[in-house]
């Protein structure tokens, strides 16, 4: 019986030839990068962050890997602690050890690319009280691994635990673990936020991950569904853009997606850890920072972080609420 295949909003493909595998690989001999730039390592706040139950947090671990902490759940996004992938060696060292990890409530899954699901670094996350979610087609792949709570969910589902709403959300990308399973689940992002929404406190932020993508009309649908404060958006691994464009971002373009889904906050992510594509750390921030600057958008408005650092969202008393 024939495998389900997945597709992009409009049919979008992000298929490539021989040819152009080959362009690249030549391109790729001929370029000389400065890679002397390695983003650094903040000191983690292990200890209130095994504690804390109260506070929003975000902290990055690289790449497109966070821990979040929201409404008392404790949430990894793309777990990839991984030293290497494939033949690269990682970049940087994970913002927290894995061993240092709260322990796991929630696990997502933006798709099946090696650099977003790393079963090793799953399988240690993973507890007796530990859901996975995941893109639709992807949940036998999961069982097949010996991860039995994990529910599988279509763009625009939803799925509540503990009062925390978890959406499915379109991107544009691909996905692929072997020769023969290319695009047989799917692929996207998840916005976060309470539910039901009268039990949101000033320092509840929504936050949307939004996983890895090429430029897409969809972000404006995002945009136009949710009231989103917080945006996890990817900005690497974009060179050579006549090869990358329909898979992923460029930091303009990264820039761009945040002001369609309208959040306040965007944090840049999938940079700097792994060498993907032909594009550098220091010259995604630059660009970044160029396009920020071009588009007038205030310097607060993008939180870059370094790995193990934290950005926190403390949770307002009654009092210090109505003082405001």
């Amino acid at each position: 019986m024939p495998r389900h295949r997945f597709n992009n909003i409009d049919n979008v493909s992000t298929d490539k030839t021989l040819k152009q595998f080959s362009q690249w690989r030549e391109e790729r001999r001929r370029k000389k990068k400065d890679y002397s730039y390695v983003i650094p390592n903040s000191e983690p706040e292990i200890e209130y962050l095994k504690n804390n139950r109260e506070d929003t947090t975000i902290t990055w671990i690289g790449h497109s890997t966070f821990l979040i902490q929201y409404h008392g759940l404790n949430i990894v996004t793309d777990p990839v602690w991984a030293p290497r992938m494939a033949f690269q060696r990682r970049l940087g060292s994970p913002g927290i050890p894995i061993e240092d990890i709260p322990k796991v409530d929630i696990i997502l899954i933006s798709h099946s690319h090696y650099d977003h699901m790393h079963i090793s670094s799953i399988r240690r996350l993973y507890g007796e009280n530990t859901t996975i979610l995941v893109p639709v087609g992807l949940k036998r792949k999961m069982a097949r691994k010996g991860f039995s709570r994990c529910e599988e969910m279509q763009w625009w589902e939803d799925l509540t635990v503990k009062n925390v709403k978890f959406s499915f959300v379109p991107t544009q990308h691909w996905t692929r673990r072997t020769p023969f399973d290319t695009n047989t689940s799917h692929w996207g992002g998840f916005v976060m936020e309470i539910d039901p929404p009268e039990q949101k406190e000033q320092g509840d932020p929504v936050i949307y991950f939004a996983g890895d993508s090429g430029y897409f009309k969809g972000f404006k649908d995002i945009g136009d569904r949710y009231n989103i404060d917080v945006a996890l958006m990817p900005i690497g691994a974009y060179e050579p853009e006549w090869f990358m464009t329909s898979q992923h971002v460029n930091p303009e373009e990264a820039i761009q997606a945040f002001l369609d889904v309208k959040a306040k906050t965007m944090v840049p992510m999938h940079y700097g850890t792994f060498k993907l594509a032909d594009d550098t750390a220091r010259e995604a921030l630059d660009r970044m920072e160029a396009e920020r600057k071009k588009r007038g958008i205030p310097e607060e408005a993008i939180r870059v972080l370094l790995y193990g650092e934290t950005l926190r969202y403390p949770k307002l008393k009654p009092s210090e609420t109505s003082s405001r």
